[in-house]
């Protein structure tokens, strides 16, 4: 077993041959081992972005205990606030849901259009998924932005944030899964005479509703904390006044606010998990 390691550790390291006897007694050298090569370049590139972003362990070492000082002034949490945080609470969540099952619904056709053992047209495939890949690289943050100029400050900004995200996020993972399913019964319901809609709903779609259904729901639980965040730029929601307290320095509030955003996806999860086990 050492001798295995031993030669295992020589042949990444030391870029070693090793030979290989076949059935008819020829011998054949192993291709040498491209693992040091990389580790050497990972290890350079992680150095170079050290260098580019300005990390410091030093400065981290020394100054990251301000994190913790922060979060103990935010101890223990402003109870008495609790009735101002229910109205932003409640449009973080609504905001989230309505955004979530918008863009996943939003997400199928497009799904169907980007798979290719659905759509056997190249151009259309492909501009199909050019454009969840342009969308995909769009952050949150920017499209709530452009969404409070366009509409207005509040949760509709919000809203569409969430809407776009879930639409490329379910997108993709969804025509992933419609490619990795199992046309045997799809052709043979078209070899029956159904339409390509009938064998598509009778077929495809009992394979990949599961994994759909669990994919909108960890994607609802990540909304919930995303539109905590989108508040920032005047999207509305718990962010709003999160982004208030912590500019006039009432951390007791804001520890309030992040105790009751906590319990509440905390309880999203449990459900959205129990859920998902019974489907799966």
């Amino acid at each position: 077993m050492l001798a295995k390691l031993r030669g295992f550790v020589w042949r990444c390291f030391m870029l070693a041959k090793k030979k290989i006897v076949l059935s008819d007694g020829r011998e054949v050298d192993e291709p040498r081992s491209m693992f040091l090569l990389w580790l050497i370049l990972l290890l350079i590139a992680t150095w170079a972005s050290a260098r580019m972003t300005g990390f410091s362990l030093s400065v981290l070492l020394t100054r990251g205990n301000e994190f913790f000082i922060y979060f103990a002034r935010m101890i223990p949490p402003n109870f008495a606030y609790l009735s101002y945080i229910w109205g932003p609470l409640f449009d973080t969540i609504k905001m989230s849901l309505f955004g979530s099952v918008l863009g996943a619904l939003l997400a199928i056709p497009i799904a169907l259009c980007s798979a290719n053992n659905i759509m056997k047209n190249k151009f259309v495939l492909n501009l199909c998924r050019l454009f969840l890949s342009i969308v995909r690289t769009l952050p949150t943050l920017v499209v709530a932005l452009i969404a409070t100029y366009v509409l207005g400050l509040g949760t509709l900004a919000g809203t569409t944030a969430i809407t776009v995200f879930t639409f490329a996020y379910i997108g993709k993972l969804l025509y992933e899964q419609i490619e990795t399913v199992d046309m045997g019964a799809f052709e043979a319901m078209e070899a029956l005479g159904s339409t390509k809609t009938q064998a598509f709903f009778s077929a495809i779609v009992p394979q990949v509703l599961p994994s759909y259904i669990a994919n909108c729901l960890f994607n609802f639980e990540g909304n919930v904390r995303y539109a905590a965040i989108l508040g920032y730029v005047g999207a509305g929601g718990l962010g709003q006044i999160i982004n208030e307290k912590i500019g006039w320095k009432e951390y007791g509030n804001v520890g309030m606010i992040l105790l009751v955003l906590f319990i509440t996806v905390a309880i999203i999860e449990f459900i959205s998990h129990a859920i998902r086990k019974r489907i799966t």
